[in-house]
């Protein structure tokens, strides 16, 4: 009887390790929300990492996580280091590129809990007197990471983060500009 469980279980680990082997090691998460306010404004909260503590989803997981800037205040080069709890862990983003009131692309490399590198994107889009903003999330996933995204649907909680952040930032634009 032992046997038939020891084979069995390993059969379903077989299958498990297998199901996330064929997982595609490339992600990539977009989400789209719409501002009134006009690409400019939208632009100014991305471009500048020290307007990101308003708006960004993890900023109010650990209030007492140590935040630090290098670099231009804002724009191609800013950089924002940070350290945190479990759930906001530790890393760095670095501004690569800045058109103004069209693309921010940013590069972050996560060191804990789990290390990893992936690509952000926001791209603004007015439309009449609101804006589109696209923010797009994309990289590599080694095996480990695979797998806890197949178990934690990875996707699906990066996307409700996304959400959470630009429905933050429609908040601090949209409230701004009615003061």
């Amino acid at each position: 009887m032992l046997k038939k469980i020891l084979i069995a279980l390993a059969a379903i680990i077989a299958v498990f390790l297998i199901v996330v082997a064929l997982q595609p090691s490339e992600f990539h998460v977009e989400r789209t929300a719409t501002i009134t306010a006009p690409p400019a404004t939208v632009f100014d909260q991305v471009n500048d990492f020290h307007k990101w503590d308003a708006w960004s989803p993890w900023a109010k997981l650990d209030p007492n996580a140590k935040i630090a800037f290098e670099g231009p205040p804002s724009g191609t080069g800013t950089i924002m280091t940070w350290a945190g709890n479990n759930q906001v862990g530790e890393g760095k983003m670095t501004l690569t590129e800045s058109r103004p009131n069209e693309l921010v692309k940013i590069n972050v490399d996560i060191v804990k809990p789990m290390e990893g590198s992936s690509t952000s994107e926001f791209a603004f889009k007015p439309e009449g007197d609101q804006t589109a903003v696209t923010w797009s999330m994309s990289g590599h996933q080694n095996f480990i990471a695979k797998a806890m995204c197949l178990v934690m649907n990875g996707k699906k909680m990066m996307s409700d983060i996304m959400d959470k952040g630009l429905a933050n930032m429609k908040s601090v634009v949209e409230g701004a500009s009615k003061t």
